[in-house]
């Protein structure tokens, strides 16, 4: 059975909080990882409103790193854990949050993941990520899907590492360009979803959501994939 995985950075939900509703509602994601998750005042009610209004559930999250994933009702969460990333001095605090979840018979080890903006920070971190996540899916037997914003486009050293790991899902069965920084604008492919050999990629790309609330929601724009285990 096909699995929706999405990935949307929500940039701590400071923009039209209906629209970032509607287009969640439309990206129909059986998990979604979420970036830039609400951190400072309230963050938890904050994090368990989108949820709710998206038709999702809270699956983990931490406060730091701004990093969470979401789950349909339908989707069985097997496990969830959440890891603060090495820190650099004088940068962002980043994050990962990973749940091995379980849909019609497919199960994946999902992670979540927003890189630095610094290319030494942003691959030493994917590093530690693949670590801890390889780790949590040979544990379940559930292989690896990776989503989130790397802040880097392909052919960068971080992108290289991670795409030498796993397959970068939008090249084998793209839908739409690609595009994802910014909404209104769209020039950079930032935001992908990898996933581990094992896993059949039957489409990767956009989301067909209204053009108007995809530029209010957010600075980003959504990525779905769907995957087929086999």
């Amino acid at each position: 059975m096909v699995i929706r995985v999405g990935t949307y950075n929500v940039r701590s939900m400071y923009d039209d909080n209906a629209a970032l509703a509607r287009v969640i509602r439309a990206m129909d994601p059986d998990v979604l990882c979420v970036q830039e998750a609400p951190r400072l005042l309230r963050w938890r009610r904050r994090r368990a409103s989108l949820a709710r209004a998206s038709g999702l559930r809270l699956v983990t999250g931490r406060r730091f790193g701004g990093v969470a994933v979401l789950a349909a009702p339908g989707t069985r969460v097997l496990h969830a854990e959440s890891h603060l990333l090495r820190p650099f001095l004088g940068l962002e605090r980043r994050g990962v949050a990973i749940a091995v979840v379980e849909r019609g018979g497919t199960r994946i080890t999902v992670a979540s993941v927003h890189l630095d903006l610094v290319a030494a920070a942003r691959l030493c971190h994917a590093v530690e990520i693949m670590d801890l996540v390889e780790d949590v899916a040979g544990r379940f037997g559930a292989p690896v899907v990776l989503a989130g914003d790397v802040n880097e486009q392909p052919g960068g050293p971080a992108f290289g590492y991670l795409t030498r790991r796993l397959a970068d899902c939008y090249p084998l069965a793209p839908r739409g360009d690609g595009l994802t920084f910014t909404a209104r604008r769209p020039g950079k492919r930032l935001d992908v979803v990898l996933a581990a050999t094992g896993l059949t990629v039957r489409s990767c790309g956009g989301v067909q959501a209204a053009a108007a609330d995809l530029e209010a929601a957010t600075d980003h724009l959504p990525v779905i994939a769907e995957l087929l285990a086999g």
